[in-house]
């Protein structure tokens, strides 16, 4: 069996043996985090459709709010279906171009949820009431 020397750092001329199976052996199997899937475009839309409908039905959202969300959607609705005209599959660029756009729309919708506004705040057509 071949031994390496391996100085010690910081122990001047102090030299520890090892046996180079040791160093060469690889570790125990660690758990790797699997691969990430693409999730499926349908349902990445039903997800951010239903968490804008939680919103407006929960009042985190203001009905003007939903309607931007909502004409956000729409637009990256219509950028799939131009996507798919040329060759009805998604090229990767397209996919992760839309993956891009969705993950903007979801960081949208929490934002929008998450701030201080409420649709208590504002009246039935969206309008801010300042009644404070």
């Amino acid at each position: 069996m071949k031994k390496l020397l391996i100085a010690a750092a910081g122990l001047g001329m102090f030299a520890a043996t090892v046996p180079a199976t040791a160093i060469a052996a690889p570790a125990a199997p660690s758990a790797a985090p699997a691969p990430e899937r693409w999730i499926n475009i349908n349902q990445r839309q039903a997800n951010l459709e239903r968490r804008i409908n939680v919103g407006v039905r929960n009042g985190s959202l203001t009905r003007a709010e939903a309607a931007n969300l909502r004409r956000v959607f729409g637009n990256l609705e219509r950028l799939e279906q131009r996507y798919r005209r040329s060759g009805n599959r998604l090229t990767r660029a397209e996919r992760l171009d839309l993956d891009q756009r969705f993950d903007r729309l979801s960081r949208m919708i929490r934002a929008e949820r998450h701030d201080a506004q409420t649709r208590r705040d504002h009246d039935r057509r969206g309008y801010q009431n300042n009644r404070r």
